[in-house]
């Protein structure tokens, strides 16, 4: 039987994706690499297109030095585990002065190096 939201896999998880989520707000671009999944198979879908490969997204990233970020508030964010290496996070996300709600979803798997983004979908919700 799947086991869902064991806590001692969230309690596990939650590091990760709150260090995700700074990472995000600051503009951190190597940690933000450091927790995508190292291979080929790596998505990243999101407003510039789509990414295939962690290559392809660090290269992504790379090019955005000195993009400048802001902190965001999350709010209807739902995570939740499967098993014990499966993660699934869901969040929108608003910065401050805007309208605009933004919107969050990851595949996290477990691997030797810890938890790791292995799919990713970012985008605006449409009509804000």
């Amino acid at each position: 039987m799947l086991e869902i939201n064991r806590p001692e896999v969230l309690a596990d998880f939650m590091p990760s994706y709150l260090e995700y989520q700074k990472a995000v707000d600051t503009n951190d671009f190597e940690t933000m690499n450091k927790l995508f999944w190292k291979s080929p198979q790596t998505v990243r879908f999101g407003p510039v297109g789509t990414l295939i490969g962690h290559d392809m997204i660090a290269s992504y990233r790379r090019g955005r030095v000195g993009h400048v970020s802001s902190e965001r508030a999350l709010r209807n964010t739902v995570i939740t585990t499967f098993g014990r290496d499966f993660a699934a996070t869901n969040t929108e996300t608003m910065k401050e002065g805007s309208s605009v709600v933004g919107r969050q979803s990851q595949a996290w798997i477990r691997t030797d190096e810890g938890w790791r983004i292995a799919s990713a979908h970012v985008s605006d919700q449409p009509g804000t």
